[in-house]
């Protein structure tokens, strides 16, 4: 058996940390630590307005590792920002970045290449968002709520403007993209774009839908797995 390795999961908006219940399961069975986070927002997603608050929890977690261990970064969606958030703050401390039909920019959406390829392109279904301006009329809008029958919940719209403080390269940090096939959110064509542009160490591909933590779980628990141990060569 390999080495065991500590994996920090990070979901993307709408979910939380229970969306990795069956992965952790599969990670945990195989001998490895498994810590899920929970980002903030979804109990007042007005109240957070930028970046630095909404990451708070996986700063604070990164903050408190012991100086001598790396983690493996798993991040989902909208939770590619957050990945990147930490590599730039605990350079350190990272081992591994894996993105899951992930945000791959390296400072976040600045330009519109960035918001083509990373913001889901949702106007085919419709009206499916509900925008909301807690800090007055003439603010932007400080939570989304998707309007759909899945139970996720309100996020804050402060992660599409995602800015934070650039502490040096994260180059030689190795990353691994998982790309899902069968993607209706981020679309394989954005995921591409994302790839072409801030080339991973790796891409391997998942035929699933964007929540292959729901719909492949085991398959996605394995394509993990094995992005961790090319670590290691």
């Amino acid at each position: 058996m390999s080495r065991p390795e500590h994996f920090v999961l990070v979901h993307g908006v709408g979910h939380g940390a229970w969306c990795w219940f069956k992965v952790r399961c599969h990670l945990e069975s195989a001998g490895h630590k498994v810590s899920c986070l929970d980002l903030l927002g979804h109990s007042d997603p007005n109240s957070i307005l930028c970046i630095q608050h909404y990451d708070a929890p996986l700063l604070d977690f990164m903050s408190h590792l012991n100086e001598d261990e790396k983690v493996v970064l798993v991040g989902h969606s909208a939770g590619g920002l957050s990945l990147t958030h930490a590599m730039h703050a605990f350079k350190s401390k990272i081992k591994l970045a894996i993105f899951v039909a992930a945000t791959m920019l390296p400072w976040g959406y600045h330009t519109e290449e960035d918001i083509k390829d990373g913001v889901p392109n949702l106007s085919r279904f419709g009206d499916v968002y509900e925008l909301t301006f807690n800090s007055g009329p003439d603010n932007p809008p400080t939570s989304d709520s998707t309007l759909a029958c899945m139970l996720l919940r309100p996020w804050p719209a402060c992660i599409a403007r995602a800015q934070y403080d650039r502490e040096g390269d994260v180059e030689d940090i190795r990353r691994v993209y998982i790309k899902t096939s069968y993607d209706n959110m981020v679309s394989p064509e954005q995921q591409d774009g994302m790839i072409r542009r801030w080339p991973p160490d790796d891409v391997l591909v998942i035929d699933s839908d964007h929540s292959p933590f729901f719909s492949a779980a085991a398959q996605l628990s394995q394509l993990i797995i094995k992005a961790s141990l090319a670590t290691e060569n």
